[in-house]
């Protein structure tokens, strides 16, 4: 067992672990949402950097393939995870034992040279990792967890670009930059072209959705603050999936002109499309929030304090954070780390309308005007 990795050098590892000899068959267990995805793709970039000869296999989600199939990007390929417990959660029920030993005894038929595990502290992770039978296994671990031959510590309140960036470093990977990045095609904006024709005015794209409820900033507030940015020339779009009909009828709710909506019609092509054509993305702290940061767009995001530390954007020329403090659910007060209470309501609620319009306003008026020094 090789001795945690780590060292400093503007927070990442300034000599990372010698590479593994000869990988050509590489995999990345990472099977959690597209916000996740994101947030680790400068880790998958420098583990693809250091291995450029190696198939590189996403352990991932069924939404990984609509994201990454024909996109250039650091994968060659995603193979689905089962729904583990402990690893991967779903509508459906778990898998059973003898699913996940079918799924594992095929991976291990791969042949792995060499598996990363980017997907969280290790107590169950790390398991799977190690039922894969690669020759060298890398990731992290909390004290409790099982440990790969490779590994660092696991501990709360790091941001998970560099959590996982010092993971790359551990399996011999040397990290070239913090900001994740994924390309926008042609065949995005086409799709994107399909559902919002292009127009002339600048595009605000407003998303009020996320995978949890408590992120949820309340949505007539945020069409307050949408008609506020349409009286200033924003062509306002409010896009959500299918289970997010209500909230964006909410956002339209609160805006005197009804704005255009998207609302179950973007797949993740045209999403990726829609949110690299607009000006900004105003929302929570969510995927497609991620998604536009990483294709290049300003964005202003309402996160609660759970999730400041692990998500957000490190930089702030082009992104604004507004952080719920107390982070406690609107119906009973139950604050986010303290445990789930089942109400799905808003614990972002007692965020300041007025910051937060202040903040788009200002991120509005800088994105359409000069560009500032700083990272572009």
């Amino acid at each position: 067992m090789i001795a945690p990795v780590s060292g400093p050098a503007l927070g990442l590892p300034a000599h990372p672990a010698p590479p593994v000899s000869d990988v050509r068959r590489l995999a990345v267990l990472r099977a959690n949402g597209l916000g996740d995805y994101v947030v680790a793709e400068p880790a998958l970039s420098a583990l693809r950097a250091a291995y450029p000869d190696a198939e590189l296999t996403l352990l991932g989600a069924k939404h990984h393939v609509g994201l990454l199939e024909g996109r250039p990007s650091p994968v060659d390929r995603v193979v689905t995870v089962p729904l583990v417990p402990g690893v991967r959660v779903g509508p459906e029920p778990d898998a059973s034992e003898d699913e996940v030993e079918a799924w594992c005894a095929q991976r291990r038929a791969e042949r792995y040279d060499l598996a990363v595990q980017l997907h969280g502290g290790g107590r169950n992770s790390n398991k799977l990792l190690l039922r894969l039978g690669a020759r060298v296994t890398v990731g992290a671990a909390t004290p409790d967890a099982p440990r790969p031959d490779r590994w660092v510590p696991y501990w709360p309140y790091q941001h998970d670009t560099i959590r996982w960036l010092e993971v790359a470093a551990a399996a011999g990977a040397t990290p070239t930059r913090v900001e994740p990045r994924v390309e926008v095609t042609p065949a995005d904006l086409e799709a994107s072209h399909a559902v919002v024709p292009p127009g002339d005015a600048p595009l605000l794209v407003v998303h009020p959705g996320a995978t949890d409820a408590r992120r949820c900033y309340p949505e007539e507030r945020l069409g307050d603050i949408a008609q506020d940015l349409a009286g200033r020339g924003a062509r306002v779009v409010v896009a959500g999936g299918p289970s997010e009909a209500e909230r964006v009828a909410r956002v339209v709710a609160g805006m005197r002109a009804e704005p255009e909506t998207a609302v179950g019609t973007l797949d993740l092509p045209a999403l990726v499309g829609l949110l690299s054509r607009a000006t900004m993305v105003l929302g929570n702290d969510s995927g497609p929030r991620h998604l536009a940061a990483a294709v290049g767009t300003p964005t202003v995001a309402v996160f609660t304090y759970a999730n400041l530390a692990d998500v957000a954007p490190l930089t702030r020329v082009w992104h604004r954070v507004l952080v719920s403090w107390r982070g406690g659910c609107q119906v009973c007060g139950l604050r986010v780390l303290e445990g789930w209470c089942g109400h799905g309501a808003s614990a972002t609620h007692d965020v300041d309308l007025e910051e937060v319009r202040d903040a788009a306003v200002d991120l509005w008026g800088q994105s359409i005007g000069s560009t500032p020094i700083g990272l572009t």
